[in-house]
């Protein structure tokens, strides 16, 4: 099996969890900058929209296909429950450059469930493994080489991770990411780690050459370290962990003592930086107040940090945003927001 740019990945590897809303263009490329992951996702993308909405549509979906060089390897995520639209996603997924073609088989979202894709298709092995061929035949239509992956959940509303998994394998994706939760818990419950070692024994049994990756609740690279090890997982996957912490991956305490305040400054300066990029990527295409959740999450832990929360979530740009941080360092006596 060609394993692309994922069998040049020393193990364990961390990668990024694609996330609606949150791992866009602005974000990724601070993530790139600053943690430097083994692959980063690119947010879900509809196969269905992207090829069968109109013109204005078509062009607001392709925002969220936009990346830098810096970001490789970068994956893009698709969702759909029709082959063909998977099989022209893929080809214009290989076309673009990617490195690498997701395939979303567990977002619990109801409208994503209501096309049969997304973790619905839990319930249809038979359609999960056509969807894996017609990526692969899409891609090779292009005479380009990509590996195909599939990111999904344990089960629908119970774990049916023994019937499940063999039928992902069957089709023979180069990895598979197993979010160690069902449908039916969404966050509810602690994900069940012991299952993705469960995952990966049922792999070996197998004599399957796909790579398998845990993921939920990992709080940070030591805890991806200690999971990898005791599942046997090739690889982790982080998601939530990564908001407020675009430099999660480089693994550095240089951002943990928040009562430093040269740690204050460098954080709030990055946060400077992601709401910049986010409107020079894209302005008038999301709107500004999906910054405000990553806000909540960079001022934290400091004494002062809610009073700015506050002030923050009054900001209409990025102009507003750098204004009021450098009259909260200048009131703190923390020094200037570093130019980038």
């Amino acid at each position: 099996m060609e394993q692309g740019f994922w069998g040049k990945l020393k193990k364990p590897f961390f990668v990024l969890a694609p996330m609606a809303d949150v791992t866009d263009a602005a974000f990724r490329r601070l993530i790139a900058k600053y943690g430097n992951p083994g692959a980063l996702y690119t947010e879900f993308v509809s196969a269905d929209g992207l090829f069968l909405a109109d013109e204005a549509g078509r062009k607001k979906l392709e925002h969220d296909l936009i990346y830098s060089e810096d970001e490789r390897p970068i994956v893009v995520q698709f969702f759909s429950s029709r082959p063909d639209m998977i099989f022209k996603a893929a080809a214009y997924a290989a076309e673009r450059g990617f490195d690498g073609f997701d395939i979303n088989m567990g977002c619990p979202d109801r409208s994503i469930e209501k096309q049969c894709a997304g973790a619905a298709l839990i319930k249809n092995p038979k359609l999960a493994q056509e969807l894996i061929v017609a990526a692969k035949e899409g891609i090779a239509s292009t005479g380009k080489c990509i590996p195909v992956s599939v990111k999904t959940r344990l089960g629908y509303n119970s774990d049916v991770l023994e019937k499940w998994l063999p039928a992902l394998l069957e089709a023979k994706p180069v990895a598979i990411t197993i979010h160690a939760r069902t449908r039916k818990d969404m966050s509810k419950v602690p994900a069940r780690w012991e299952r993705v070692k469960r995952a990966v024994e049922i792999r070996d049994a197998l004599q399957s050459e796909t790579l398998m990756l845990g993921n939920g609740d990992v709080a940070d690279i030591e805890d991806a370290k200690q999971k990898a090890i005791t599942t046997g997982a090739d690889g982790i996957m982080l998601g939530r962990a990564i908001f407020g912490r675009p430099f999660l991956f480089s693994n550095s305490q240089e951002f943990e003592n928040k009562n430093d305040p040269a740690v204050v400054r460098k954080i709030l300066t990055i946060m400077a930086e992601h709401t910049k990029l986010f409107e020079e990527l894209l302005g008038g295409v999301k709107n500004f107040a999906i910054m405000k959740k990553h806000y909540k999450a960079y001022v934290n832990g400091w004494d002062g940090a809610k009073e700015l929360r506050v002030e923050l979530m009054g900001a209409e740009n990025a102009a507003d945003v750098e204004r009021i941080v450098e009259h909260y360092l200048e009131d703190a006596a923390l020094g200037p927001v570093a130019r980038t």
